[in-house]
Order: C-alpha cells, then sequence, then structure tokens
C-alpha cells in the first residue's frame, strides 16, 4: 500500500519536484552555510586584497614603487597566514606582476628558472640519492652514537647535528648544505613517534632539530667565502670600486668570519636549547635513542659502494671561468644529477643510480617559493622600490663611529627578509659605498656590517633557500622562526656590533684614512 501511495505521488502533477524541509531543518542549513562563510581563514583570503587596495589608495608613492609595496602586503598577508596554500601564493607574482604593471609576463616566468633554482633542483636529486641508498641514515647514526651520549643528552645530541650542518656549510654552498644535511636531521628523527601519540617534548626537539640545520647552515656559510654567495658579491665590488686597494682573501675573511660565525653559532644553540630542549626532554627521547639498539642497526645497515659517486658535488672555484663565465653553480648541480641517470649501479643489468620514479617526491612547492622571492626581489628593483628604501639610509651620515655597525646591520637584516640575500647585497652595498665616501669613512666598515646583515634572514621561510627547505619537512611553522628567528637576529647584530669596530678593524684596516683607498 505505501508503495502504491508513493507512486501515486510521485506521478501527482500537483507534487512539488524538489522534496520539502521544514523550517528549523532549513534555518539550520542556512546558519551552517553562513558559518562557512565566515571563518577566519576566509577572513584572511580577503584581508590580502584589502591591504593590497589600502595600500594602493592611500599609500603615496610613484606609480611602480606603491604598486610593487600593495603586491607584497598581498602576498605577505598570505604567506603569513596561510589563508592560500604557500606554493600557491608563491605563483601570485605571475599574475598580479603583470596585472599591477611591474613586470611583463615572460620577465616574471624567467625568475622562476635561474641558476639558483637549478642549482636547487639538482641538489634535490642528489639528496634523493643519498635517502634512496641510505647515506643519509648511515651518517645520521654515527652522529646520534657519537653526540647522544648514555644516557643520553638531548642539548649535546643538538649541538652535534648542528656542528657537523655548520661545517659542512663552511666548504659548499650554504643551500646545498642545508639539502645535504635535512635528510640526515630527518633521519634521526624519524626513530622518534610522529602523529597523535607524539609528547610536546618531542615534538619540541624536532622542531629544534629543523630549525638547527636550517640557521646552522646559514651561520656556517658566513666563515668562509665560498659558503655563500654574498661574500663573493662584497669581495668582487670591494674590488671592482677600489681595485688599488687591498684584496680580501680567503683567509683574511676567515680570521674575521669564523669568530663572528662561531659566536653566533654559540648563540643559536643557546636559545634552541632554551626553547625547546626542557625539563624531561632525555626521558622522553631516551626509549627511542638507545644506544646499544643504534649500534646494532648501523652494523646492519649495508651501504653499496657504488654510490660513493653522489659524494662528489661540491663547489668547485673557477668553474664558470673555464667556460667564460656561461657556466654557474647550477650547471654543475644538474649535470652532476644527469650523472645519476646514466651511471650503472653494479646491482641489476641496466640498473642505473637513479630513475625518475624516485624523483616523484622532488618538493616542488620549494622551487615555486624560491621563484617566488626572486621574482619579488627583481620587481623591488625595477619598480623603484629599491630607490625608496636607499633613500631610507641617508640618515647614517649623521651615525656616531660606535653605531654604523648595528645600524647598517639591522638596516640590510630587515631588508633581507623581503628579497633575497644576493638581492639585499647588491643593492646595499653600492650606496654604502657612497655614504662612507660622504662619512670620511673606510668603506669595509660599512660594507661587511650590510653583507653579513643581507645573511641575516631568520625570520620568514621566503629568507633564503635554506629557509625554505626546513620550513617543508613539515615540522616548523612560521611562527617557530619568528620565535627563534628573532632573538637569533639580535645576538646577530650584537655579535656584529662587537667585532666589526674591534677585530674588524685589525683584519681589515677599517680604522685607515679614506685617502689611502683609490676608487676606480
Amino acid at each position: 500500500m505505501d508503495s502504491a501511495a508513493d507512486t501515486v505521488r510521485e506521478d501527482d502533477p500537483k507534487a512539488p519536484l524538489l522534496p520539502l524541509h521544514d523550517p528549523i531543518h532549513r534555518s539550520q542549513s542556512f546558519n551552517s552555510f553562513i558559518r562557512s562563510i565566515f571563518t577566519m581563514k576566509n577572513f584572511f583570503v580577503l584581508l590580502g586584497p584589502l591591504l593590497c587596495a589600502f595600500v594602493c589608495l592611500f599609500v603615496k608613492l610613484n606609480d611602480g614603487s606603491r604598486n610593487m609595496l600593495a603586491v607584497l602586503a598581498w602576498m605577505f598577508t598570505w604567506w603569513m597566514t596561510e589563508a592560500v596554500p604557500m606554493p600557491i601564493t608563491s605563483m601570485a607574482p605571475l599574475f598580479l606582476f603583470p596585472l599591477f604593471g611591474i613586470a611583463s609576463a615572460d620577465d616574471v616566468a624567467h625568475s622562476y628558472m635561474d641558476d639558483v633554482i637549478s642549482l636547487v633542483l639538482g641538489s634535490f636529486i642528489l639528496a634523493l640519492a643519498v635517502e634512496h641508498y641510505n647515506i643519509h641514515r648511515r651518517l645520521a647514526l654515527n652522529i646520534t652514537l657519537l653526540f647522544c651520549g648514555d644516557p643520553l643528552n638531548p642539548p649535546v645530541l643538538l649541538l652535534g647535528i648542528c656542528a657537523t650542518t655548520a661545517f659542512v656549510s663552511m666548504w659548499m654552498h650554504n643551500v646545498a648544505a642545508a639539502v645535504m644535511m635535512m635528510p640526515v636531521a630527518t633521519g634521526i628523527l624519524q626513530r622518534l613517534p610522529s602523529g597523535p601519540t607524539q609528547s610536546i617534548l618531542v615534538t619540541n626537539f624536532c622542531k629544534a632539530v629543523v630549525l638547527g640545520v636550517t640557521y646552522s647552515a646559514a651561520v656556517g656559510g658566513m666563515s668562509t667565502l665560498t659558503g655563500t654567495g654574498v661574500n663573493l658579491i662584497l669581495v668582487g665590488m670591494w674590488k671592482s670600486y677600489f681595485p688599488e686597494a687591498s684584496p680580501i682573501s680567503f683567509n683574511t675573511w676567515l680570521f674575521f668570519g669564523f669568530p663572528l660565525a662561531l659566536l653566533i653559532f654559540i648563540a643559536l644553540w643557546a636559545i634552541l636549547c632554551l626553547l625547546y630542549c626542557r625539563k624531561g626532554s632525555s626521558q622522553a627521547l631516551s626509549a627511542y635513542l638507545d644506544k646499544a639498539h643504534l649500534r646494532r642497526e648501523l652494523d646492519l645497515l649495508d651501504v653499496d659502494s657504488t654510490v660513493d659517486d653522489e659524494k662528489h658535488y661540491r663547489r668547485h672555484p673557477g668553474w664558470g671561468s673555464l667556460f667564460k663565465g656561461r657556466a654557474g653553480d647550477g650547471t654543475a648541480s644538474v649535470m652532476m644529477a644527469t650523472l645519476l641517470f646514466i651511471i650503472p649501479n653494479k646491482k641489476q643489468p641496466g640498473e642505473k643510480l637513479m630513475d625518475w620514479n624516485k624523483c616523484k617526491k622532488l618538493p616542488w612547492g620549494i622551487v615555486l617559493l624560491l621563484g617566488a622571492g626572486f621574482a619579488i626581489a627583481d620587481g623591488v628593483r625595477t619598480s623603484g622600490l629599491a630607490d625608496v628604501l636607499s633613500e631610507m639610509l641617508d640618515f647614517l651620515e649623521k651615525a656616531p663611529y660606535w653605531a654604523i655597525a648595528p645600524a647598517v646591520c639591522l638596516i640590510s637584516s630587515t631588508i633581507t627578509e623581503f628579497t633575497s640575500n644576493n638581492a639585499t647585497t647588491t643593492l646595499v652595498i653600492p650606496l654604502l659605498i657612497q655614504i662612507a665616501q660622504t662619512m670620511h669613512r673606510h668603506p669595509l666598515l660599512l660594507m661587511i656590517p650590510g653583507a653579513i646583515g643581507a645573511q641575516f634572514a631568520f625570520l620568514l621561510p621566503t629568507g633564503t633557500p635554506s629557509n625554505i627547505v626546513g620550513f617543508t619537512t613539515g615540522h616548523i611553522e612560521i611562527n617557530d622562526m619568528l620565535i627563534t628567528g628573532t632573538p637569533l637576529k639580535i645576538a646577530g647584530i650584537l655579535v656584529l656590533s662587537v667585532l666589526m669596530p674591534t677585530l674588524g678593524a685589525f683584519v681589515f684596516g677599517t680604522n685607515e684614512p679614506l685617502l689611502n683607498l683609490s676608487r676606480s
């Protein structure tokens, strides 16, 4: 009977086409719909364009500078709030820059594939190869065994991981060092529980390790000329502007750079221990990092000797000069990565060291984020916003001697959070040279704090590729970088403020009269 009645109702031409709901249910559905719209995430999505519009309407700058500042407000709002996935926000310059007249679509697209990004891509493939053949696990186990202690001492283990990263970064590019050491660090963290069962003590230690590797790569690179491109830019500009002056040699920089990096490294380790290695960490970690068990696992780990070729990638001074400057770091990185797909692994006939299936884990989000950083750096320069920032440095002409280094370092370290390290150095140093001439001061008294400050990009993932490598592990968030990076930046500025007028004056002769220098 019910079935027949239902059939009659379905055939009734007066029956409603849509099912009827009672008013209470309709009200609940409407309220749920409203709540789904008015969320904090959607608010932050709208906040980006609103801030952009505010800058365009009320900030008094020339059109290019104002539009670039507006786009920065939009993008950094989305980055800071993560209202939109970070890789998607990283692609925003591809449509925002042309729409706001900052750059053409082709020019913006070129920023997403240059020599540095080629270096990073090649390094990621090499890192995947290291991970595939368990080289990172062997190194991770050795570091853990050497520094974990018995009983386990988390601060000492953290010191060992960070010190190893800093040492590696002294002799190779800091980005490559971060890419190489991050799998080692995460290899140690893989032994710890994850997910809902992970205690706050374990979570904090994971953050400390990832932040330690990220920042240690940057700090270690300050020690030598080969550790970062910023130091090479500084030396090149010094030679270009003052060809008759004594050049800055590798050893000269090492005498100043190593003590500087060492003191900043100690500050980094102390900050990480205070923030993340709290009481009870040893007991929480010791169950998963037992020394006897680690030693047994290391004995069982068999790493085939045929993968030694993977460790051949390092920075070779003079590479570019062999090809009249046409070859760069990315050339070497991609070439070595390509060889992994050609060299046999001597395990099975026809099998190579790497195949493309192993590369499916390539972190393309990092590539997009890095490209966005380069696009922003180009946009800041071409839009005229760089000139506006430069005009803010005029007050340095009236600064007392002791305040020069901290003031220059603070300004440079602020700018570098929004542009690449190299772009900041290229932007700031020529202006500092001009100001030094006006002040009748030795140019290196301003140039070195400007270059070192450009490497203090500790607050945002976009500040440097090393930060991006750490951020994409999933163990840290932007707030963690802000909480750790702020005191680290302050410590770095304080260390430089003390060393520059003391050790710097001894090593670089910054107390000499300006008349002894000739400018081209």
